[in-house]
């Protein structure tokens, strides 16, 4: 098991963090959707409007970079603490 050791100001002594508690934290979710929202950006920016690939896959990949986008804006509102009024 793989562990990191983090310091804290209040006392001296390290307390070990497992890498696997943190593995399903909001802020490393968000990580991974902006990473696969860029592949998906990459992989359509690839596709030259006169390539090989037919339309219809390449609809299907503006989907899932729509689909992610979504999932980010809910993720970030939801980690983005709200003002009071």
């Amino acid at each position: 098991m793989c562990c990191l050791v983090a310091f804290s100001p209040s006392n001296a002594s390290p307390s070990p963090i497992t890498v696997e508690s943190d593995l399903h934290s909001p802020q490393r979710q968000l990580i991974e959707l902006r990473i696969a929202h860029a592949d998906l950006d990459a992989r359509i920016d690839s596709l030259a409007p006169g390539s090989a690939l037919d339309e219809l896959t390449l609809r299907r990949l503006k989907k899932q970079r729509l689909a992610l986008r979504d999932q980010l804006a809910q993720l970030e509102r939801e980690l983005t603490p709200r003002e009071p009024a």
